[in-house]
C-alpha cells in the first residue's frame, strides 16, 4: 500500500528523543510529521534508560586531550568504564582516525562555546516543557563527584573554564557537599556542582512528547524499519518501509518476523535513526563516520539512600539520577557495533565503583536488578550531525550523533531542525555540525 497526502509532510527517521524533539517542534511550525520507530514504543534507542541529565556542563566534546591514552590504559581491563571491540571494519578504523585527529586541545577551544550555547538553550526549552508537570524537570544542579585528590584537582580545573564561559560552577570540599546533599553520605575528596544542570526521568519525558506529538495531530509508526528511499530528481520523495505486526501476516522482513511494505510519501525527510542513522545515510549517499557507544544502566526502586542532587562519579564515569523515589546508576562507554547484549563484567564495574562514593551501598542491593544496554551515536569529533544534506538530496536533513548529550540537546535539536524545515536561518551558528563535514570533496570537511 501506499501512503499519501498534500502539503508540506515531514517524515522523521528515528522514534528516539531526538526523533521526538524535532516531530513535536516541527508539528509546532505548522508541518505534517510521520514518525517511524523500528523499535517498539520502549524501542532499542538510548533515550528511555539513561541518565535523564541536562548538562551545560558538559562543555568538553568527547574528542579531548588524554581520551586516547586513558582508553589505551582502560581496555585491558574488562571492568573498566571505557571499551573499544576491535575488529576488521573500516568505518570502525577510520571513525578511530579521525577521533584521533580531533582529540586536542585546539578541536575543545574551538567546540566549547558551541557545546555551551546549544547546553543552555536546551536548557531554556526544557524549562519551557517544564510548565507542564508531566515533565518533571528538576532544576537542583549537578555535582561532579571526586573520590580522590587528583580528580579533585582536574575538575577544580574544569570549573575554571566553566566560569570563563561564564557557567555558574562552584569548588565543593567534603563539608559544603554534605549542606548540598544532607540525604546521603558521601566519601569524596570533594566535587564541583554545576549550578545550572538538571534532570528528569526520560521515560516520562518520552512519554510527555509522545502525548503532545498525538495532540498536535502527528503520528508514530513503531517496528517500522525503512529499506530504502524513493527519489524524484533531486529530491527523495519517499521511503520503502518494512512494518512488522505479528497479528496482521504480510511478506516475511529479513529480522524473521512478519510485516507489510509499502511506502511513505514525504515532502522533506529528516535522519534520527540514533547508532542506526549511518545505514540510513548510506543508502542516500551519504557518509557520516559513527561510532555506538554501549552503555549500561540500572535503577533501584527503593534505595537505601537518595540524593537531591545527580550526580556523576568522577573517576568510575557513573552517572547517579534520583527519579521519584527510585536511583537511577548509568555508565560505561563501550565502542563497537550495534549490539545491545549485556556484558555482566561492565555492570560489575559500574557495581564496584559506587560504594566508594557513597558507602552505605553494597553490591548486594543490585542484585536481581534488570539491567539495560544502549547505544551512543558517536561522531568522531564529539559533535552532533544536524542540519541540511544537499549530497543525499535537497529536501534531506540529519539530526544525529550526540553522543553522551542526546537527551541534553534533544530540545534545541528539534528546535533548530523545525526551523531549517521551514527555511529559517538557525538562532546558533551551526556549520561546524554540517552532516556532510567528512564527506570526500566537502569544504567543510574536518
Amino acid at each position: 500500500m501506499e501512503e499519501g497526502g498534500t502539503g508540506s509532510r515531514v517524515l522523521v527517521i528515528g522514534g528516539g528523543v531526538i526523533g521526538l524533539c524535532t516531530a513535536y517542534y516541527a508539528l509546532r511550525s505548522g508541518k505534517r510529521v510521520v514518525v517511524l520507530e523500528r523499535g517498539g514504543p520502549g524501542g532499542d534507542n538510548c533515550s528511555a534508560e539513561n541518565a535523564g541529565m541536562v548538562v551545560p556542563s558538559h562543555f568538553v566534546p568527547l574528542a579531548a586531550p588524554g581520551m586516547i591514552s586513558l582508553g589505551l590504559r582502560w581496555m585491558l581491563n574488562p571492568q573498566s568504564p571505557f571499551a573499544v571491540r576491535l575488529r576488521a571494519d573500516r568505518g570502525l578504523l577510520r571513525w578511530a582516525f579521525l577521533f584521533w585527529r580531533h582529540a586536542n586541545r585546539g578541536h575543545v577551544a574551538a567546540s566549547r562555546e558551541l557545546l555551551r550555547d546549544l547546553n543552555l538553550r536546551s536548557r531554556e526549552l526544557f524549562v519551557e516543557l517544564a510548565g507542564d508537570p508531566e515533565f518533571g524537570l528538576v532544576e537542583r544542579g549537578l555535582v561532579r563527584l571526586c573520590a580522590g585528590a587528583k580528580a579533585f584537582d582536574q575538575e577544580a580545573h574544569l570549573a575554571e573554564a566553566a566560569a570563563e564561559l561564564g557557567l555558574e560552577a562552584e569548588v565543593c570540599d567534603a563539608n559544603r557537599l554534605a549542606e548540598l546533599d544532607p540525604d546521603v553520605d558521601m566519601a569524596a575528596a570533594g566535587g564541583v556542582w554545576f549550578k545550572q544542570d538538571c534532570h528528569l526521568d526520560p521515560t516520562r519525558f518520552l512519554a510527555g512528547l509522545r502525548r503532545r506529538i498525538a495532540d498536535l495531530g502527528g503520528e508514530i509508526r513503531y517496528n517500522s524499519s525503512v529499506d530504502g528511499f524513493a527519489r524524484e530528481g533531486g529530491a527523495i520523495v519517499a521511503a520503502k518501509v518494512i512494518e512488522r505486526d505479528s497479528v496482521r501476516g504480510g511478506e516475511r522482513d529479513d529480522a524473521g518476523g512478519r510485516g507489510d511494505r509499502f511506502d511513505v510519501r514525504a515532502d522533506q525527510l529528516v535522519i534520527a535513526g540514533g547508532a542506526w542513522s549511518p545505514e540510513l545515510a548510506h543508502g542516500l549517499g551519504l557518509t557520516l563516520p559513527m561510532a555506538a557507544g554501549k552503555g549500561y544502566s540500572m535503577t533501584l526502586p527503593d534505595p537505601v539512600q537518595l540524593p537531591r542532587l545527580c550526580s556523576i562519579l568522577t573517576e568510575a564515569r557513573v552517572a547517579v539520577t534520583p527519579m521519584a523515589g527510585r536511583l537511577r546508576f548509568a555508565g560505561t562507554m563501550e565502542i563497537g557495533g550495534n549490539d545491545l547484549s549485556i556484558n555482566e563484567r561492565r555492570i560489575t564495574g559500574i557495581v564496584k565503583s559506587i560504594p566508594r562514593y557513597f558507602p552505605r551501598f553494597e553490591a548486594g542491593h543490585f542484585e536481581g536488578l534488570d539491567r539495560w544496554a544502549g547505544l551512543r551515536p558517536c561522531s568522531p569529533d564529539g559533535l552532533p550531525y544536524l542540519g541540511p544534506a544537499p549530497a543525499a538530496g535537497n529536501n534531506v536533513f540529519v539530526a544525529t550523533g550526540h553522543s553522551m548529550m542526546g537527551l541534553s540537546l534533544a530540545p534545541v535539536t528539534g528546535h533548530l531542525m523545525a526551523g531549517l524545515l521551514c527555511g529559517n536561518q538557525p538562532e546558533i551558528a551551526i556549520a561546524k555540525l554540517a552532516p556532510h563535514r567528512f564527506q570526500k570533496g566537502s569544504v567543510n570537511k574536518s
